[in-house]
């Protein structure tokens, strides 16, 4: 019997425990060029909808886009939700969060969010992907936690299932092909 490797036993549980979720890129995001130039649109559409979103690093008033006097952030040592990749820009849970605050700004309060509160902010994330854009719950938030830097083909995987759910739902307006 050949030996599996670690590497091949990690993509096996990955792929048994997101079973019967999304498959290839996300709609209307198929382009020329491959799942690199796929990756990166996606990146840049996460990147778009979380630019501006801070919160406070002692807690305090956190600012969604635009928010304080003038349109300017306003927080004066200030945490900025800074998308650079699909790994350690997630790690705190506030990508999530603003991600799926820039759709659904009722469905909690982004000002009392805090980044130290991991666990708290990536259950608020997941809960609120799966309660009000239908999104499969395909991450857990123990598996959030216990790494200090998210799996980025885990988050990768689950961002474009959002996005789908999000296109499927008409809030994400695509091009027709």
């Amino acid at each position: 019997r050949p030996r599996v490797g670690s590497r091949a036993q990690g993509r096996s549980a990955i792929l048994e425990k997101f079973g019967g979720a999304a498959k290839g890129p996300a709609p209307h995001l198929r382009r020329s060029g491959g799942a690199a130039t796929v990756k990166t649109m996606l990146l840049e559409w996460c990147r778009a909808r979380t630019r501006g979103y801070a919160v406070s690093a002692a807690g305090g008033q956190p600012e969604g886009p635009g928010e304080g006097p003038g349109g300017g952030l306003t927080a004066v040592s200030a945490q900025h939700v800074d998308v650079q990749n699909f790994s350690g820009s997630w790690g705190s849970g506030l990508a999530f969060c603003a991600l799926l605050h820039s759709f659904f700004p009722d469905a909690f309060d982004f000002a009392a969010l805090e980044p130290s509160a991991r666990r708290e902010n990536f259950a608020l994330a997941f809960a609120t992907a799966e309660e009000r854009a239908g999104c499969a719950p395909l991450l857990e938030v123990e598996d959030m936690v216990r790494l200090p830097v998210p799996d980025a083909k885990c988050v990768y995987t689950y961002v474009q299932e959002l996005y789908r759910c999000l296109v499927a739902k008409g809030l994400v307006k695509t091009k027709k092909r």
